[in-house]
């Protein structure tokens, strides 16, 4: 992929996260060019968001399949596909957002390239509750939607400088894990 077009990219991924309704002019802007360049590569809007769409899915089906492959079981897998989200970071949170968009907005929502993960994710949930691993106080799409504000909190907190580097994907799974019920062993406790 071209260096200019990467770079386009992943300054409309961050301006549109923020702000969905933000013009191709502010992206040009993010990505320290002119809007005339911008303009050359992504002749309209629609482009351009079609690009970050390609863009996101790969990144981040690749991330998230890659974390299903390394668990070594459903809890594990869990616990990395959460990873995964925040190495994401806002892409992911673009990402849901575009998906719960596609979801509202068309009919194709079940074919869309974002639902596969999404519904692998879920039958993993599901898998774990049978499982009693995790709670059924709380509904799948609950926890999905837990899942998704678990990420956005260290996108805020990275962001803001709050938490340190190291510690925030520690951080996010003693509160995603004990939020859905799962009590972790610490030295001293059994």
């Amino acid at each position: 992929m071209d260096a200019t077009i990467k770079r386009i990219i992943e300054a409309a991924i961050l301006v549109f996260n923020t702000d969905p309704s933000a013009t191709v002019e502010t992206v040009a802007e993010k990505a320290g060019l002119t809007s005339r360049t911008l303009y050359r590569y992504f002749s309209e809007r629609a482009l351009l968001l079609d690009a970050c769409k390609e863009t996101l899915a790969r990144t981040c089906e690749t991330a998230m399949n890659e974390a299903f492959e390394k668990g070594t079981d459903a809890l594990h897998q869990l616990e990395l596909t959460l990873y995964a989200g925040i190495k994401c970071g806002t892409k992911y949170a673009f990402f849901e957002k575009l998906n719960q968009a596609i979801q509202q907005g068309t009919e194709q929502a079940k074919e869309n390239q974002f639902t596969h993960i999404q519904q692998r994710w879920l039958r993993l949930i599901k898998d774990l509750q049978e499982q009693a691993v995790i709670t059924n106080e709380l509904s799948p799409a609950w926890i999905s939607r837990l899942f998704s504000g678990i990420i956005n909190t260290t996108i805020s907190a990275t962001s803001a400088g709050d938490v340190a580097p190291n510690d925030v994907e520690r951080f996010a799974w003693i509160s995603f894990s004990n939020s859905l019920g799962i009590r972790h062993k610490t030295q001293g406790n059994t």
